[in-house]
């Protein structure tokens, strides 16, 4: 097994076309076509992650934050990124960053961080726009449900709890080949008509380069006529942050401390207690100020982030609770997600690594301390 093997697997977990504009995902350092010998799964990438991975013999880290986020105009080792990188390399260890991808997972941090909270009736707080595109080709008719269903194999179709789905219109096309074409259908030179249906398909963004193989492999003629916009509809599982309810409310103290409990946190930061019962939580993992708005929009009781500064406290307003646990602290179970998933689906498509060769980092890696 080699490494894209492993990289094709995780990114259909969560794929790197949701990653936000700004990050920096996808495999970092390395060789993709390497020997897979194990995989180490840390928050953060360090040096002393590295020693790790070296020590257990994993070439493989599978990290949530990237070690190298904006551009590198050297590698001297003259910082921790530098020096990271360069020991990585130096012993043949690929670093892979997931970040923002898992972020806007349904089933990503946010929805770890509400299963630590035991909260039900999940949905994401801010959707990402423009995941959703649809595809319109025109088809001979005869061809139509050939096409059709090699369409919806590749992942077109889906909308919400259907799939299969599509939108035909049949009518009649005109081409004339030039004398360099090899019409499947009529004769070059001469304009032919032929009755056709024009198909209409939606489809999630990253499923896009599966699609079009199978529309350039099943669609009969030589020149294929199709045409890809991208929609304002919002997918209801794309977004970052999520937001959900508790069975039972809870007094906001009484909450506060299962917090702190459940989120194995030293210090929590909130604004002023309003003297309501806990029922309806809103959680983003990270640095989450900039959900704030949406956390009280959604009609939340409780806004639970990291790295909230001072003046964003004051836009809780008397209307929401903003509670800063820290930036580790609401992804530190992020490891265990990627544990779970590697875990359960590296024995179907990698049989010969054991599964004592996925490893969760033993390195604490918060910055953070508190006296």
């Amino acid at each position: 097994m080699i490494i894209q093997d492993l990289i094709n697997n995780i990114e259909e977990y969560a794929p790197l076309s949701y990653a936000e504009d700004f990050d920096n995902v996808g495999l970092l350092v390395g060789d993709a076509q390497a020997e897979l010998k194990g995989i180490l799964i840390t928050l953060d990438t360090l040096e002393a992650v590295v020693e790790e991975a070296i020590e257990k013999d994993c070439n493989f880290i599978l990290s949530f934050h990237p070690i190298v986020f904006s551009g590198l105009k050297k590698i001297n080792g003259s910082n921790y990124v530098e020096r990271t990188v360069l020991k990585a390399i130096k012993n043949d260890i690929a670093i892979y960053a997931i970040h923002t991808a898992l972020d806007n997972h349904f089933e990503g941090v946010n929805a770890k961080i509400c299963q630590r909270l035991g909260l039900k009736n999940r949905s994401a707080l801010i959707l990402q726009k423009g995941t959703i595109k649809k595809l319109t080709t025109f088809v001979p008719t005869a061809d139509a449900e050939k096409l059709r269903q090699a369409l919806f194999e590749a992942g077109a179709g889906s909308i919400g709890n259907y799939d299969n789905c599509s939108f035909n219109v049949e009518g009649k096309g005109s081409f004339k080949g030039n004398e360099n074409s090899n019409p499947v259908i009529g004769t070059k030179g001469v304009t032919h008509y032929e009755p056709e249906t024009q198909i209409g398909v939606t489809y999630s963004k990253h499923s896009e380069g599966k699609i079009l193989k199978a529309l350039f492999k099943t669609h009969p003629y030589e020149e294929v006529a199709y045409e890809i916009t991208k929609l304002e509809n919002l997918n209801q599982h794309i977004g970052i942050g999520m937001i959900g309810e508790l069975e039972t409310p809870l007094e906001e103290v009484t909450f506060l401390n299962e917090l702190k409990k459940k989120m194995n946190t030293e210090c929590i930061r909130h604004s002023k207690l309003l003297g309501n019962k806990i029922k309806k939580v809103a959680v983003l993992g990270g640095s989450g100020a900039f959900g704030i708005e949406a956390a009280k929009k959604h009609g939340a009781d409780i806004y639970i982030t990291g790295d909230v500064k001072y003046h964003d406290f004051f836009r809780a307003e008397d209307k929401i609770i903003i509670a800063d646990i820290g930036h580790y602290e609401t992804e530190q179970y992020t490891k265990n997600l990627l544990f779970e998933y590697l875990t359960e689906k590296i024995p179907n498509f990698a049989p010969a690594l054991p599964l004592g060769k996925i490893i969760i980092s033993d390195c604490n890696t918060n910055p953070v301390k508190y006296f």
